[in-house]
């Protein structure tokens, strides 16, 4: 995400992201994904990803081929109104979405990750079945483009539980959604 709010440009580009990753923040996203167990994907995104990740696991050269076996290897959902079904390995598409991560939740399992564009996380958003944010902010503002919380119909209060500065200029902040009962005792 950018300084000012986008995830990407106008036209989805991503050629504005800082991919020099500094060591620690490599090792916070290793952490992350450790009780991962299940990855979620808008239909927009999943191509690019699993084509990405799939390539950097066929490569045990590749600074990044334990991360990206491990990318490929966890079961993916791909979330997608037009598919009917996956082209990809290790992944099922659905098209209910909070009947789907509601599913997901009630099971026994790790954790789960959703990468998305900006329409899929807005949906998520949206729907109010985040859990947690952990936004990735890079030292650029482009002054437009797409947003994840572009068209929400309500406020949405978050707590902010971590922040972080990377060297690479990266500032991670990590934010719970504000529950009923966190409002109340504020007020």
């Amino acid at each position: 995400m950018t300084v000012d709010g986008y995830v990407c440009g106008p036209n989805g580009e991503l050629d504005w992201m800082t991919w020099d990753w500094d060591d620690e923040l490599k090792k916070y996203v290793n952490e992350l994904h450790e009780h991962v167990d299940t990855i979620l994907l808008g239909r927009k995104m999943a191509g690019g990803f699993i084509q990405h990740w799939t390539a950097v696991a066929a490569n045990p050269e590749d600074e990044s081929y334990a991360f990206g076996k491990k990318m490929i290897d966890t079961p993916k959902i791909v979330f997608s109104k037009t598919l009917d079904r996956s082209e990809w390995d290790n992944t099922g598409i659905a098209n209910d979405l909070e009947g789907e991560i509601d599913k997901l939740k009630d099971s026994e399992g790790g954790d789960i990750i959703a990468y998305g564009g900006a329409e899929f996380d807005s949906s998520l958003i949206e729907a109010g079945i985040i859990d947690e944010y952990h936004l990735f902010i890079n030292p650029i503002a482009l002054g437009k483009g797409l947003t994840i919380f572009n068209g929400l119909d309500n406020a949405r209060e978050l707590s902010l539980t971590n922040s972080k500065q990377y060297d690479c200029g990266i500032v991670v902040h990590v934010y719970e959604p504000k529950r009923a009962e966190q409002a109340q005792t504020a007020t």
